[in-house]
């Protein structure tokens, strides 16, 4: 199995670099992959600030990179509900934050809007402090 980096999933992703992008698509097509969260967690900032790509292409993109049989995704239940969160205006940090969370009582942040955002979407409670 091969971990990657995030430069390898931006390029599979978006194509922007023909020679990168073969080299990348080459390692998906021949090898078991790796992928952590947080190079999850940077491909969403990359492909979002970097690329102006939609929130809603932005999960689609992900839950096919999942859906690749020879991808192993950390914690891919995890990596999972943090996706579904996005459609409800909570950004993939946030909702990947969330997401960990489950073994803990309650989320505190200083963000109102999380705080309202995430309400419905997740059990875990969440308070504003």
């Amino acid at each position: 199995m091969v971990a990657v980096d995030t430069n390898v999933v931006v390029r599979l992703l978006v194509n922007d670099h023909a020679a990168q992008a073969a080299r990348a698509i080459a390692l998906f097509r021949k090898q078991a992959i790796f992928v952590s969260k947080s190079v999850l967690l940077e491909t969403e900032w990359v492909l979002r600030y970097s690329y102006d790509v939609p929130t809603a292409s932005i999960s689609k993109a992900f839950l096919a990179l999942m859906g690749l049989p020879n991808v192993t995704m950390e914690d891919a239940p995890t990596i999972h509900q943090a996706i579904g969160m996005l459609g409800n205006g909570i950004d993939f940090a946030d909702a990947l934050h969330l997401a960990s969370s489950t073994s803990a009582e309650r989320f505190a942040t200083f963000d109102a809007k999380l705080a309202k955002r995430a309400r419905g979407v997740t059990s875990l409670p969440v308070v504003q402090i």
